[in-house]
């Protein structure tokens, strides 16, 4: 898998490391049981501090989405608790919600929107 890291981003850099490992578990590009570089690894190849890649990895493994195991390195295991999912997921969708209706973006244009992006992960 191959991370881009746009530095003239708002978003930071840890945060766009979570994100695209997130969408490449989520679009199968990485699997449960993949591997992950280790965190030196990863920093080398991306061009970032070693403690932002840590940060981004313990971020990841607090959410359920790896493990990580000091001879094993960080592996993608999900914790698939889907309860507890569903309520993170509502309370960020309130928000991105709030934003697109503040910008007049429809009820059918969200529903176009999230079947769009639905698609790319079936």
């Amino acid at each position: 898998m191959l991370i881009e890291i746009d530095f003239n981003s708002d978003e930071a850099i840890y945060m766009q490391v979570r994100n695209q490992i997130i969408l490449g578990i989520a679009t199968a590009q990485i699997r449960e049981g993949d591997p992950l570089p280790s965190v030196r690894q990863m920093a080398q190849t991306v061009g970032i501090n070693m403690h932002t890649v840590n940060k981004a990895y313990s971020l990841l493994r607090q959410e359920g989405f790896i493990q990580l195991d000091r001879r094993k390195g960080a592996v993608v295991a999900l914790d698939v608790d889907k309860i507890k999912a569903a309520e993170e997921m509502k309370e960020q969708l309130r928000i991105v919600l709030a934003r697109g209706c503040c910008r007049d973006i429809s009820r059918d244009e969200v529903h176009a929107l999230v079947d769009e992006i639905f698609d790319e992960y079936a």
